[in-house]
């Protein structure tokens, strides 16, 4: 897959993007995602990409807590306690993106962007959780920057964690 760099938005380039697409084509997988702090930034890198509709199937933007506990199924009762910026909390994220929208991998990301910290937690603390047949891994960012910054760096994070998932799983 060539993709036409005239015609990107810088935003949500991603060189990883297209590491993931092939990797999905090889094993006939399809892929979703559930973003907060990203907010469909991630699914939209992906489209992206010519031929990607061949393996993604679509995202949830679940910027609210209450979507991620009534879209995703993640658990209210770790959203009050830990609030929505936490390892668990995207790991649930991806396996409700996994069920919802009946995909082989979903990728969910969950952070603070700013201006200002949320849930006790740092502007530029980002989780991103990867769900597929094989594993589940999570990663905690401490990202820096503008809002905007700390949004393409996730969505660049996110990626790259996807692709290095699928080759390594």
């Amino acid at each position: 897959m060539t993709r036409d760099r005239g015609e990107r938005h810088p935003a949500v380039f991603s060189p990883h993007a297209e590491a993931v697409l092939a990797a999905l084509a090889r094993r006939g997988w399809s892929v979703g995602t559930a973003e907060s702090l990203t907010a469909g930034l991630v699914v939209a890198t992906l489209v992206d990409v010519p031929g990607a509709s061949l393996s993604v199937r679509g995202g949830i933007a679940a910027y609210a807590t209450g979507v991620k506990s009534a879209v995703l199924g993640v658990d209210p009762e770790l959203l009050h306690r830990v609030g929505a910026v936490d390892e668990e909390v995207a790991r649930q994220m991806a396996g409700g993106a996994r069920r919802v929208l009946e995909v082989d991998v979903a990728i969910a990301t969950t952070g603070v962007a700013g201006p200002d910290p949320q849930d006790g937690q740092a502007v530029g603390t980002v989780f991103i959780a990867i769900a597929t047949p094989e594993r589940e891994v999570v990663e905690r960012l401490a990202l820096g920057g503008t809002r905007r910054d700390i949004r393409v760096a996730t969505v660049e994070a996110a990626l790259r964690l996807c692709a290095s998932a699928l080759q390594n799983g």
